[in-house]
């Protein structure tokens, strides 16, 4: 997480944009994109030009030719005015990185067709340029942070009730799940794939025999990582967001994942994470008629479930996020999904959490569904937890609580006990977690609300006898009258 100066920067940067005559958060951020892409290129380009000046070799796979080094951000950076170099990275710059490897198949440059530079006027970029040149980012950590704070300023939930997830939610739901080199994980609405990189960097801190070893880096670079969206902009805010966490072709699609268009596409999946859209509704006509078999209905996130369980491959898992209305909700369609989870497959966790973590986004009660696919049963109890706190103010400021209070954030005790399950069956139904029988919530209608197995214990209060009481309001009102008498004989 950034703070500081580096912070203050980027506020720098940002301010300068909205003086600039450029008001649209996702706009800002889309052109800071493209500006930090063309300043990763000439990074990537210089780490080549030493790594071939070490071995005495030609440049392997260079990104720019020598009739293009006018094009590498240490070049034009340094230009005389900012009219020139404007010109060369509107005319000359940009039309380069829309074609970046023309004919080869890459996720960046699949994005970038339909990208537009909207600087509008010289000084701006010259100034918006010195401003990025100066910030440090030296390492593939600093990036990513710096990426994921200027995501943090987008304050508004886009349509369909789409909205980001806070990072530190997204990590403790890849925590949970614990990804392994060998998986081939999914966001089904990936945004600008949060979930997807917050996978890779657990990846990269606990299994590093990945990248000795050429076929597993090859997977992870080009297989393990694969998203769908259909916004345009947030699947290139997403590539590059990847991009600068260091993963160089992630399969990131524009494919509206519930429509008929992609029906046939299951089973291919080892690991889901997803956040996927609340509170959309869509026509029948217009949905996968395989999902409507399963569950007919036309709200989203209902149908988001029913397809990750078509995508994941038998033995495959999921932590998604869904609306309490999901786990207790009575219609037919919400039991009948929910009995499907429980009966044909394996509910394993319903982590609860408090109304505030989403705003100020939104203010809906959410809950984290861990499952796995299994198409013949196997769920025997399911883990509940409720989550009361996750180290930020609930209120739309989500100030951070840095007070060091266990009770101010649950997140770690929440991955504690879920790695330690079997101290679990001792817990009772009062404290923040415990384990609730396959047979009870079968009989409750499959309700997966932790509301409705929670016991809350009410401590008994004692108060005085009212007599008492009223001798107490006598002596009380005595002093105060007391007291008046002496301020009047102080005022005479």
């Amino acid at each position: 997480m950034i703070t500081g100066e580096i912070q203050n920067q980027i506020n720098r940067v940002w301010n300068a944009f909205w003086a600039g005559g450029i008001a649209n958060p996702m706009e800002v951020i889309e052109q800071m994109t493209y500006l930090l892409f063309i300043k990763r290129l000439d990074e990537l380009h210089t780490a080549r030009e030493s790594r071939a000046h070490r071995l005495n070799r030609p440049i392997e796979k260079p990104i720019f030719n020598p009739e293009e080094q006018e094009l590498r951000w240490s070049k034009f950076k340094s230009l005389g005015s900012p009219e020139d170099m404007y010109k060369v990275v509107s005319e000359k710059v940009f039309p380069f990185i829309k074609n970046l490897g023309n004919g080869e198949k890459s996720t960046y440059t699949k994005h970038m067709k339909d990208a537009r530079f909207t600087i509008p006027n010289p000084a701006l970029l010259a100034k918006v340029v010195d401003m990025l040149d100066e910030i440090p980012m030296d390492d593939r950590d600093t990036k990513g942070d710096l990426y994921e704070y200027m995501l943090g300023k987008i304050a508004t939930a886009g349509q369909n009730g789409q909205f980001r997830t806070p990072r530190h939610i997204i990590k403790m739901m890849v925590e949970l799940v614990a990804p392994k080199p060998t998986d081939i994980i999914c966001d089904p609405a990936c945004g600008t794939a949060g979930f997807l990189v917050a996978a890779s960097e657990y990846l990269r801190n606990n299994h590093p025999e990945i990248f000795t070893d050429p076929e597993a880096m090859r997977r992870f670079n080009h297989d393990t990582f694969n998203g769908f969206d259909f916004d345009s902009t947030m699947l290139r805010i997403g590539s590059m967001n990847m991009l600068l966490h260091g993963i160089e072709n992630p399969d990131i699609q524009n494919r509206d994942s519930l429509s008929e268009d992609h029906a046939g596409i299951e089973e291919q999946y080892t690991l889901i994470l997803a956040n996927p859209p609340f509170a959309g509704s869509l026509d029948y006509e217009s949905c996968s008629k395989d999902l409507l078999k399963v569950v007919k209905t036309k709200k989203t996130e209902l149908l988001f479930l029913t397809l990750f369980l078509r995508l994941l491959k038998p033995g495959g898992r999921a932590a998604v996020i869904v609306p309490d209305g999901v786990l207790f909700g009575s219609s037919k369609a919400h039991k009948g999904l929910r009995k499907i989870l429980v009966e044909d497959q394996k509910v394993d966790a319903v982590i609860s959490m408090p109304s505030g973590v989403f705003k100020p986004y939104a203010g809906v009660s959410t809950a984290v569904l861990v499952f796995t696919k299994t198409n013949s049963g196997g769920t025997d109890k399911v883990w509940f937890y409720d989550m009361q706190a996750d180290g930020y103010s609930l209120d739309d400021k989500r100030t951070p609580l840095n007070d060091g209070k266990h009770g101010n954030n649950n997140i770690a005790d929440i991955i504690s006990r879920w790695k330690n399950l079997q101290e679990e069956d001792v817990r009772k139904r009062t404290d923040q977690s415990f384990f609730v029988p396959k047979g009870e919530i079968a009989e409750n209608g499959y309700d997966l609300s932790i509301n409705r197995y929670k016991e809350i214990v009410y401590e008994e209060v004692e108060y005085d006898s009212p007599h008492k009481i009223l001798i107490d309001l006598k002596d009380l009102e005595s002093e105060i009258q007391a007291g008046l008498t002496e301020l009047e004989d102080m005022l005479k």
